[in-house]
């Protein structure tokens, strides 16, 4: 029951940018990521167990609010939703430039514009597959091969 609990908690909660759709990557993937690193099969991760996944091990401590060494299913939704509502309001705020509380399109498109322009690693005014993966990992979104 924990186990299955973990897998949704995970497949709701995983964050999917439009690249890694594109690339065939998701909450199906993470789960199976869990599912393997769940090498007792308890349903929980411990901090062992967690070493397998790098982001979760790196956040373990801040994720296991009960402090007893594993992180269950509530815990990951509790961060997954944490994590969310942070970097929305985080990204809006960083878009609205004259601080507004509204962003317009042409806040919109400049952010997007700044965006790609860190994106595009050789400057050539175009994305590759290579480059949208190493501005996700610069930002801790890598969900695809590396």
């Amino acid at each position: 029951m924990k186990y299955a609990a973990i897998l949704a908690a995970l497949a709701v909660g995983a964050t999917v940018t439009v690249a890694s759709a594109a690339d065939g990557q998701g909450p199906g993937r993470m789960a199976e990521r869990l599912r393997a690193a769940d090498t007792n099969a308890d349903g929980l991760i411990s901090r062992t167990e967690a070493a397998a996944l790098p982001k979760l091990a790196a956040h373990f401590d801040a994720i296991d609010t009960n402090k007893d060494g594993q992180v269950s299913a509530d815990e990951l939704r509790a961060a997954h939703a944490a994590h969310g509502k942070g970097h929305r309001g985080g990204m809006f705020k960083n878009a609205d430039a004259n601080a507004d509380g509204k962003v317009s399109q042409q806040e919109f498109i400049a952010k997007a514009t700044e965006r790609f322009q860190t994106l595009d690693a050789n400057g050539d005014g175009f994305l590759t597959q290579e480059e949208a993966r190493a501005g996700r990992r610069g930002h801790g979104h890598d969900h695809g091969p590396k």
